[in-house]
């Protein structure tokens, strides 16, 4: 067994003597044979111990651990906090509040000590147990490759990672090594509890899985390590799709081009809303199949609303081609669309003159002299952010707005009819979310252009018109892309 454990150190774990290595040591007979394995290798140790203060136990655990390390002239660290106050504040079970405030004590500590890894005592038993939960809960590839040697777990750290040097070992060999090491642990008498879901797995199913295979252990941990192969293959697959479809990334959201991820096989699909909900929401433990199925379904249906909830605050959002994966608060970036800022008060804008309506966007205008090369330039025109007008049909100021209650807009083509500017919003599709801040270009009280699409039907050129007002509205060239 040591001989195992020492070369997963160097060739899965992939640690060196070099650099401390912050081991997380709860007292118990798992966490007691990593240290003293590691402490026989050789490997500089901060030992680490954080306290739930769950049980009555909990403090005399926490000083027999302190002296441990002082003991072996180690140095310690050590925190404490109200898990179940925690769990009741962030809505999570026990265990996931404790799993959080550990692993959240253990990635600070280690950037503090500039540890080259976080070590854990998982065993192959936690190994079968994380498997047969996956299995059950309904998660895919990701979730039955069970835990592996060497993780990054981005939402407590993007670069020390979550090493596991004790997956190979059985937990009747951690007793029988703590027996013939003079060990002595602490045992969590919770662990005995069939309150919580992993302990009614190992109480109660295995054993009764054991009654039609023996070695059902065995044969889980194997499938684990075979699927965990197949894993890192299809990884490489996905890795390729997600670059072809993936169009923005901001904080809180992904973007991906429809048209591509409809190209791609169901599978594939399933593999990339998987990985989006993960990239965004790292603390969930298992996405099961029926999140990822409503996302594949979302998006090939267009009857489907616009916008469906995912999981643990996670929602998709279909628009103009593109299938939003974002948390509910995220805000999503309006840069491609002119928004009029400030958004209360009206902007005056001068003939000939150029307007900043917004950080990205400028409005230019001016006179032209000859009618005749404006039709004919409106003619082929295809640019909807620029356009020519009939000056003599226009009487005082230009203003450039935000929309107000009530606004009607005159359509060209509807021969002067006015409608709602809300149902025209609607006519043509513009996203909700960019209506409020869509630019309107107004004189007086009337609406005479809305850029990125048509002007008012009084206001068009025509064969008759004498004199042109030419606009166009321009997004600023971001120089550092020049």
């Amino acid at each position: 067994m040591l001989d195992n454990i020492i070369a997963i150190l160097k060739h899965e774990c992939f640690l060196t003597q070099e650099k401390p290595i912050l081991l997380g040591v709860s007292g118990g007979p798992d966490s007691l044979v990593l240290l003293d394995i590691l402490y026989q290798a050789g490997y500089p140790l901060i030992v680490a111990h954080f306290n739930h203060k769950l049980r009555p136990e909990a403090d005399t655990e926490a000083t027999a651990v302190g002296l441990l390390a002082s003991k072996m002239h180690l140095s310690h660290v050590m925190e404490s906090a109200d898990v179940a106050a925690f769990a009741r504040s962030e809505s999570q079970s026990i265990e996931e509040a404790a799993r959080t405030l550990r692993y959240r004590f253990l990635f600070t500590q280690a950037r503090k000590f500039k540890a080259q890894a976080v070590a854990v005592g998982h065993t192959a038993d936690d190994q079968v147990e994380t498997v047969l939960m996956h299995f059950l809960r309904g998660a895919g590839l990701k979730g039955l490759k069970g835990i592996t040697y060497r993780t990054v777990i981005s939402s407590f750290d993007r670069k020390i990672p979550l090493v596991r040097p004790l997956l190979d070992v059985w937990r009747k060999e951690i007793i029988e090594y703590c027996d013939s090491h003079d060990l002595h642990p602490y045992y969590d008498p919770s662990n005995t509890s069939t309150n919580f879901f992993r302990n009614r797995l190992r109480i109660d199913l295995i054993p009764l899985l054991e009654t039609y295979n023996p070695r059902i252990r065995e044969t889980i941990w194997r499938a684990a390590k075979t699927l965990n192969g197949d894993s890192q293959i299809l990884s490489g697959v996905v890795d390729e799709a997600w670059k072809v479809s993936i169009s923005q990334e901001g904080p809180g959201y992904l973007a991906f081009e429809m048209s591509i991820l409809t190209s791609f096989s169901v599978g594939l699909q399933r593999n990339i809303f998987r990985r989006a909900l993960e990239q965004l929401c790292p603390n969930l433990c298992v996405v099961d199949f029926t999140v990822i199925e409503r996302a594949t379904v979302f998006l090939t249906d267009p009857k489907l609303p616009d916008k469906i909830d995912l999981i643990g605050g996670l929602c998709a959002f279909r628009e103009r081609g593109q299938l939003y994966v974002m948390r509910r608060e995220a805000v999503l970036p309006l840069n491609d669309w002119p928004q009029v800022v400030p958004a209360s008060g009206t902007l005056t804008m001068n003939v000939p003159g150029k307007l900043q309506i917004s950080k990205e966007w400028i409005l230019n205008t001016e006179y032209w002299d000859d009618p005749d090369q404006a039709w004919e330039k409106m003619q082929k025109n295809a640019n909807p952010y620029r356009i020519w007008l009939d000056a003599g049909h226009l009487t005082g100021p230009f203003e450039v707005r935000r929309r107000r209650p009530g606004d009607r807009f005159q359509p060209l083509g509807m021969g002067g009819r006015s409608i709602k500017l809300s149902d025209f919003f609607i006519n043509v599709k513009l996203p909700r979310r960019a209506r409020d801040g869509w630019p309107l270009l107004c004189t007086s009280e009337n609406i005479i252009w809305i850029p990125g699409y048509l002007p008012a039907h009084p206001y068009r050129l025509t064969k008759a018109t004498r004199q042109v007002v030419y606009l166009t509205l321009m997004k600023k060239e971001n120089k550092s892309n020049k």
